[in-house]
């Protein structure tokens, strides 16, 4: 770790303000910051980043990813997707409970935290799962530990779909009463299931691709997330909705202004999330990018991805995510049944998402309240997500190139190897990731040596 590291010159973004700046770092934490875009830097054995012409801002927080470990590595482990999320931009990450194990025991989750503490270059929490019958569990929780709640109201993972009525009141309630988070999964399972009965009737065993957005229809995301939302609103459950993908989900939520969002004074109890395949993606990419963009729940009509961009403005969507899933391409052949839900996106996330603030879709400012502000206030992470003094030394540094590159396989750090984006060209760079002080990647390279820090929360 750098005992003393200051990055001066940059255009620093964080808490609505936007200046030229300088950030002293202290072993992990964030000790001054100024509008002096040239510190004295002669104190022996400091460390100077010149960001000069870039743009410094808190590390993201990626609050749903699927790093695969344990029991699914051939796909991807803690090591090589911390790795493309350093690459990425990313400081600090909350990983799903669907892996093999599922973490719905305790000790499955204190699995992963072991792993995570010798395998980590980014910072990281789990999520523990809820089943039809764990919430007994839920009391054992250490909530310093662990962001919330994962609850699938739509899956066929396993035990982890919870769709009884009763079950689903248990777990709000008890949630409600332990104050611990839910991060909701919303598609009617059995809406879809008809859908899915009724296109094999007509297309045989695995439909074609094209029908996936039809049979995780609209209606089946809207029901679910409607009953969510009740169940949240009877309990007094704080619930934030994963992947919301429809113009009608988005029209249940809230306009909350961006300037009184504070979870913590209880002002927003309901929250979404959008990830970063809904916002760029739409139906019409399937033809290019076939299976490589399938995921769950599915990428609708420019309609809805209209509606989403729009509602990252008025505070209706509180989060930026990728919902990271790599599967190996051999995973991803096939049509609606056979073909595998999920892509790998969290190295290019940063970049994409500033390719649509150049499109106006939103500003710098906002893209930092949704990737890095909003998480930590929402799951009360402590003393990360802002550029403060006395806070974790978490920061991201990126540059607009002068002309754009291009995504290529040879860059791809996630294990499967390949990405939806290959090809595409990009305007934005990441230059470093600073977690926890270190410099955990810069010039191209992850330090694999640096093994990251638990999240705590409040």
């Amino acid at each position: 770790m750098d005992e003393r590291l200051i990055i001066r010159g940059g255009q620093i973004i964080n808490d609505d303000q936007v200046f030229t700046g300088s950030i002293v770092i202290e072993d992990d934490t964030i000790t001054h910051i100024s509008n002096d875009a040239s510190p004295d830097a002669t104190v022996s054995g400091c460390r100077v980043i010149d960001a000069t012409g870039c743009i410094v801002m808190p590390g993201v927080i990626d609050e749903h990813v699927h790093f695969r470990e344990p029991g699914l590595t051939e796909k991807a482990d803690i090591d090589s997707e911390s790795q493309a999320a350093a690459a990425g931009g990313v400081t600090s990450y909350f990983d799903m409970p669907n892996t093999v194990p599922q973490t719905t025991t305790l000790e499955a989750l204190q699995e992963k935290q072991a792993l995570a503490a010798q395998k980590s270059h980014v910072n990281y929490a789990f999520f523990f799962g809820a089943t039809n019958d764990n919430t007994l569990l839920f009391e054992q929780l250490d909530p310093h530990t662990i962001p919330g709640i994962k609850l699938f109201m739509g899956s066929s993972t396993g035990n982890m779909l919870v769709d009884s009525d009763a079950a689903l009141d248990t777990v709000f309630s008890t949630c409600s009463r332990l104050r611990l988070p839910i991060m909701a999964h919303c598609e009617d399972t059995a809406e879809i299931s008809r859908n899915m009965e009724d296109a094999r009737q007509r297309y045989g065993d695995d439909p074609p691709l094209w029908l996936h957005p039809l049979i995780r229809s609209e209606e089946a995301c809207f029901n679910s997330t409607m009953k969510a939302y009740q169940l949240a609103v009877t309990h007094q459950t704080q619930l934030h909705i994963a992947h919301v993908s429809t113009a009608e989900e988005i029209e249940l939520l809230p306009y909350v202004h961006p300037s009184t969002f504070n979870i913590q004074r209880n002002v927003q109890r309901i929250t979404a999330e959008a990830t970063v395949g809904h916002l760029c993606f739409s139906m019409v990419d399937y033809q290019e990018l076939g299976t490589r963009i399938k995921v769950n729940p599915a990428i609708k009509s420019c309609r809805d991805m209209i509606a989403l961009r729009q509602a990252l403005n008025d505070g209706r969507i509180a989060t930026i995510a990728t919902d990271h899933a790599p599967h190996l391409l051999s995973q991803k052949q096939g049509g609606c049944a056979r073909a595998a839900s999920g892509m790998p996106i969290i190295q290019f996330a940063l970049p994409l998402m500033l390719g649509l603030v150049d499109e106006g879709v939103l500003t710098l400012s906002r893209l930092v309240q949704l990737m890095c502000h909003n998480p930590a206030q929402l799951f009360s992470m402590r003393q990360r997500g802002f550029l403060r003094p006395g806070y974790k030394a978490d920061v991201t540094i990126v540059r607009r190139t002068d002309s754009p590159w291009t995504v290529t396989p040879d860059i791809i750090l996630s294990r499967c190897g390949w990405s939806p984006l290959e090809g595409r060209q990009l305007q934005w760079r990441v230059e470093h990731t600073i977690c926890n002080g270190h410099i955990v990647y810069t010039d191209g390279q992850v330090d694999t040596n640096y093994i990251a820090q638990p999240i705590d929360f409040k």
